[in-house]
């Protein structure tokens, strides 16, 4: 049986091992990650979701807490309209993460930057256009435009001086999401590098509707490459989404995949941002305590873990601080949900909101707990201690054993004490 390593992704004149680590959210997927992956000749993300706050974490910034205090006689207002971001600290504190993570960089692989189209920012095309060239402009070597169709966003950077030469991809989970963006993105001249397919078994936000189980990603994967093979374009497609072990990846690798993308697994290792007691979380997570449902508010469904302390919990919405998902017109789905719940229970200290969550505070809180589909398989790749916690992974044992594993196996680590 071949191995994921038997296999290469060629990027332009690059070539690498085809093995992506997704851009997991407000630092999740973090610069340690990140560099792991390059290190090990992969590509490993980082992400610009909620980057002020990431800063102000990593790097001691006070960029929220400057926000907050500028607009802190608007807090108690439901019209969020005036709250905007500075675009010059926006910048900053892209470019700051960015340079951080590269001036670190070795190994031969790559690192990218994930960047949401969701992320509205009470000025998307502003706000977006300012990450995405910040990013560039501080040495990314790679973009992945993901959580939006994305039809304007290579015409924000085209006169980028590395517009042509940075490594530029999107994520799709439709053939009809990949037209639309090579129909509006045609007039530059400009193809995406890759393309990653991500499928409906994948964490976080979902390309479908509530319908998702009726999808599958390897017909998705098929009906692209079939498609870009009629229409003469050589796109690498990345699938992406319950991609659990090395042999899952060598079946699309022989499908004509260029790559994976995977994620999930890499939650409980020792890099990733999540907070270790999160993680035990994860490992401790059964088939039936995932679920997709429609708290968030950018419309999309979710995936998350289902005892997540943030889903119901109707805490203020704090966009004064935060507000990364406000629309164009300051408009929040949270904030009309918070406000129905604040007038139905008048007088009340604390109050429930089911069906809308704040994602802003409860991701930067680690509070939301979004997980892959096979996230309960994670508890069968490591051991367990005699107090009952699994051991945690480093991000190195994950990545080789995508890479040399057969036979659908996964390798267990080498046991640990208990500190």
């Amino acid at each position: 049986m071949k191995r994921l390593d038997d296999f290469r992704l060629r990027l332009g004149g690059d070539e690498l091992v085809p093995i992506m680590i997704g851009g997991m959210g407000v630092d999740i997927s973090s610069s340690d990650l990140a560099l792991e992956a390059a290190r090990l000749g992969g590509v490993g993300h980082i992400s610009d979701a909620m980057i002020k706050t990431v800063t102000d974490r990593r790097y001691k910034t006070k960029y929220v807490k400057a926000k907050q205090a500028q607009y802190k006689y608007n807090v108690d207002n439901v019209d969020k309209s005036d709250v905007k971001f500075d675009l010059g600290h926006l910048a900053e504190a892209t470019k700051l993460h960015v340079e951080h993570s590269m001036s670190r960089k070795q190994g031969s692989g790559q690192i990218f930057i994930n960047c949401m189209e969701k992320l509205t920012m009470n000025a998307p095309k502003e706000t977006l256009k300012v990450r995405l060239s910040a990013a560039l402009d501080a040495g990314i070597d790679g973009i992945t435009l993901a959580a939006g169709l994305h039809l304007g966003s290579f015409a924000l950077i085209e006169d980028h001086p590395r517009f042509r030469h940075a490594k530029l991809g999107i994520i799709v989970s439709s053939l009809r999401a990949l037209q639309l963006f090579l129909k509006k993105s045609a007039r530059l001249n400009r193809l995406p590098d890759y393309v990653v397919v991500e499928g409906p078994l994948a964490g976080g936000h979902l390309g479908f509707g509530m319908d998702w189980a009726k999808y599958d990603l390897a017909t998705i994967v098929a009906e692209i490459a079939a498609w870009l093979k009629a229409e003469q374009l050589d796109i690498p497609l990345i699938p992406a989404g319950g991609i659990f072990t090395g042999s899952d990846a060598v079946r699309f690798m022989e499908m004509g995949a260029s790559a994976v993308q995977v994620a999930t697994r890499f939650t409980v290792t020792k890099e990733c941002g999540l907070p270790d007691d999160v993680k035990q979380e994860y490992f401790k997570a059964d088939e039936d305590d995932i679920e997709v449902n429609e708290i968030s508010p950018t419309g999309y469904p979710m995936r998350m873990i289902k005892s997540s302390p943030g889903i119901g919990d109707g805490i203020r919405p704090n966009c004064e601080a935060y507000g990364y998902l406000l629309d164009a017109n300051g408009k929040c789905a949270y904030i009309d949900a918070y406000n129905r719940e604040l007038l139905a229970h008048p007088g009340e200290r604390k109050i429930q909101v089911w069906d809308k969550t704040c994602l802003c505070t409860h991701m930067r809180n680690f509070a939301i707990w979004t997980c892959g589909q096979l996230t309960w398989r994670l508890k069968d790749t490591t051991l367990r201690h005699d107090d009952g916690s699994f051991q945690l992974l480093s991000a190195q044992h994950v990545f080789e054993d995508y890479q040399f594993s057969v036979d659908d196996k996964v390798n267990l680590p080498v046991a640990e004490a208990l500190a």
